[in-house]
C-alpha cells in the first residue's frame, strides 16, 4: 500500500495514541497532536523522522489553523484526518450548566468542525483524502440517562459527517464516521468530566448509569490496538465505508434502535401520513 500521511487530534491517549502507532509502525507519516506536546513526544520520538508531534487544542481556533499549517509544510501533502479528540461529561440535562454543555461542544462539535475546515484547502488542492470522523455506536445513535450532552455532540456529529461526505465526493474525497461501542481506554475514567450540580431526584436514572460506567472502566470489550488496525485497513481502501461500527455492543446497540425507529414508524405510519394536503 502506499505510504499516506496521516493528522491526528487526540493522541496522548486511548484510541488516538493506538490509531498514530499503529499508523507509524506500518511505514505511514503521522502528525500526532495533543494539547500538551510533551505527551506525544516519546510516541514522535520511537518513529523519528516519520512522525512530527504538535500541541493543539481543538477548542483554539488559533491553534488548530497554526497545527494544521505545520503539518501539511512539514509533509507536504494530508492524506487523512482523523478526528479524535473529545471528551464525554455525564450529568442530568438540568444539572448541567450552560458552561458545562458550550465546553462539550466546543470540543466534540465545533473543534471537529475546524478542523475539518481548515484541514479541507490542502485535500482540495490535491484532490484527494479522507476524513475519518470518530463518532459513537452507542450516542451516536441513541441517548441515555446522563449522556445527553454527549450524546447530541456525537449525533451531531453523525450528521456533519452526513453532510459533509456528500459536499466533498465530487472533489475525491472520502469521509467516515467510525462509531466505536465501550473500548478499553480513559474515555470512562480520568477522561471523563461530570456535572458540577447533582440532584437527588436523578439519583435513581443519572446516578446509576454514573456507577454503570464507573464499574465497566477497564474491562470494556473493545481493544484500541484492534479499532487501530481496522481503521488504518479503511484508510487505505479506495472505496471505504460511510459509517463503520466497532464492537458487537455498538453493532447490537445500533441494530436495536433502527428496529425501535422502524417499528414506530410503522406503527404511526397512517397518522404521520394523514398531514400531507390532499
Amino acid at each position: 500500500m502506499t505510504a499516506k500521511t496521516w493528522f491526528i487530534t487526540g493522541c496522548s491517549s486511548g484510541l488516538g495514541e493506538a490509531i498514530a502507532g499503529h499508523v507509524l509502525a506500518n511505514g505511514d507519516r503521522a502528525v500526532v497532536t495533543a494539547r500538551k506536546r510533551e505527551s506525544v513526544e516519546e510516541l514522535a520520538h520511537r518513529h523519528a523522522g516519520r512522525a512530527l508531534p504538535l500541541a493543539l487544542d481543538v477548542t483554539d481556533l488559533a491553534s488548530v489553523s497554526t497545527g494544521v499549517s505545520e503539518g501539511v509544510r512539514w509533509a507536504g501533502r494530508l492524506d487523512v484526518l482523523v478526528n479524535n479528540a473529545g471528551y464525554a461529561v455525564v450529568g442530568a440535562i438540568e444539572e448541567l450548566s450552560d458552561d458545562e454543555v458550550r465546553k462539550q461542544f466546543d470540543a466534540n462539535v465545533f473543534g471537529l468542525w475546524s478542523v475539518i475546515r481548515t484541514s479541507l484547502p490542502a485535500m482540495r488542492a490535491q484532490r484527494g483524502g479522507h476524513i475519518i470522523n470518530i463518532s459513537s455506536g452507542i450516542s451516536g445513535f441513541s441517548a441515555a440517562p446522563g449522556l445527553g450532552a454527549y450524546a447530541a455532540t456525537k449525533h451531531a456529529v453523525e450528521a456533519l459527517t452526513e453532510a459533509l461526505a456528500a459536499e466533498v465526493a465530487p472533489l475525491g474525497i472520502h469521509v467516515t464516521a467510525v462509531e466505536p461501542g465501550s473500548f478499553r481506554t480513559e474515555w470512562a475514567g480520568r477522561s471523563m468530566a461530570h456535572a458540577g450540580t447533582r440532584i437527588d431526584a436523578y439519583a435513581p436514572t443519572v446516578g446509576a448509569r454514573e456507577r454503570m460506567l464507573e464499574g465497566i472502566n477497564g474491562q470494556q470489550r473493545g481493544d484500541p490496538a484492534l479499532a487501530a488496525r481496522v481503521i488504518y485497513q479503511i484508510a487505505h481502501d479506495p472505496n471505504p465505508p460511510r459509517r463503520l461500527a466497532l464492537g458487537s455492543d455498538a453493532v447490537e446497540s445500533m441494530e436495536a434502535k433502527s428496529r425501535s425507529i422502524l417499528q414506530g414508524l410503522e406503527q404511526y405510519k397512517d397518522v404521520s401520513r394523514s398531514t400531507d394536503i390532499e
